[in-house]
């Protein structure tokens, strides 16, 4: 059976299940599942889990990503992107600086808490946002914690980080990298509102999800092509690739069997291998990808730095 990950580059106007859909459609599968959405008109990477492999979503949606973005200044939208209506007239923008702008920027670093936009997929009481929105409705919103990594302005070629659009409005173009949770678009309105012109969004574009990068992913129209040749399955990534940067665990067969019969094992800290491109995790409990001695992998398991114990989470002995 069909078990593993697809890396997917979203075209703009789609939506994430759309993509979910076309692959289906295209590979004839049914167990599709996205590691996170994109808004519709964004565009890049989605990180697709295919068959039983669909599992591990769980474990990949709470992962770092970075974005490049482009900023619009002089008025905030009721969506917080070009897609939503004006909330003021234009406001002056003619003292903007790239000084200022950098000074702003830095104190959106760090771990900080962020209220979701009203259109957003997050939901209230089974609801989704957006449904409320568009029925008029604007509710009150738990703030939820965030952590912004890195926020780096992109100038042109030369070198003018601040340019203006076809309408004459200043725009700018930045690097984002940030935890899972993290609304781009609520940054760029909240930055414009602490500057006091206002922002929105206007482009989107999400380059990388915890080590994979938007430049291994294939198009909707690359994967059809594959398709049609019969050499797509050489795209799918292993179960055991999807967990890229985790550390590791081989076990013996004795092992291996208690394991996948969901036992906890006790297992020396010295027999955890972190992954060469991820420093190993400093937390009293980490994530483990777990295999038995020829390297197929059997699961997650969850290892207790303080007890030396190593659970089971999800076990998927028959992915190799």
């Amino acid at each position: 059976m069909l078990s593993g990950g697809l890396l997917i580059d979203k075209p703009p106007n789609a939506t994430s299940h759309d993509v979910v859909a076309l692959v289906r459609r295209f590979i004839g599968i049914k167990r599709v599942g996205h590691t996170g959405t994109l808004d519709p008109f964004a565009t890049g990477l989605l990180v697709l889990c295919l068959g039983p492999a669909t599992r591990l979503s769980r474990f990949l949606t709470d992962t770092s990503k970075s974005y490049r973005a482009v900023l619009r200044f002089g008025f905030a939208t009721d969506t917080q992107d070009l897609t939503g209506q004006p909330l003021t007239p234009p406001r002056a923008t003619q003292g903007l600086t790239e000084d200022q702008l950098q000074a702003v920027a830095q104190t959106f670093l760090g771990k900080q808490m962020q209220t979701p936009p009203m259109y957003s997929a997050r939901k209230i009481d089974g609801v989704a946002l957006y449904q409320l929105a568009r029925a008029g409705k604007v509710v009150v919103r738990a703030a939820t914690p965030i952590e912004v990594f890195s926020f780096n302005f992109l100038p042109d070629a030369q070198g003018r980080v601040i340019r203006q659009d076809q309408q004459g409005a200043p725009i700018v173009e930045c690097e984002v990298t940030c935890s899972s949770g993290t609304y781009i678009r609520t940054l760029a309105h909240d930055i414009g509102e602490r500057i006091g012109c206002g922002a929105h969004l206007v482009a989107l574009r999400r380059t990388a999800v915890d080590g994979f990068t938007v430049d291994e992913a294939l198009t909707l129209e690359d994967l059809q092509r594959c398709v049609m040749s019969g050499e797509w399955s050489g795209q799918v990534l292993s179960p055991l690739d999807l967990l890229r940067g985790w550390p590791r665990v081989r076990l013996g067969q004795p092992l291996a069997n208690r394991f996948i019969c969901g036992q906890a094992l006790d297992i020396s800290p010295d027999d955890i291998t972190p992954d060469n491109r991820r420093p190993f995790p400093v937390a009293p409990e980490v994530g483990v990808a777990v295999t038995d001695e020829a390297g197929y992998f059997l699961g997650v398991g969850r290892y207790d730095h303080r007890t030396g114990w190593l659970r089971p989470q999800t076990v998927m002995p028959t992915a190799h």
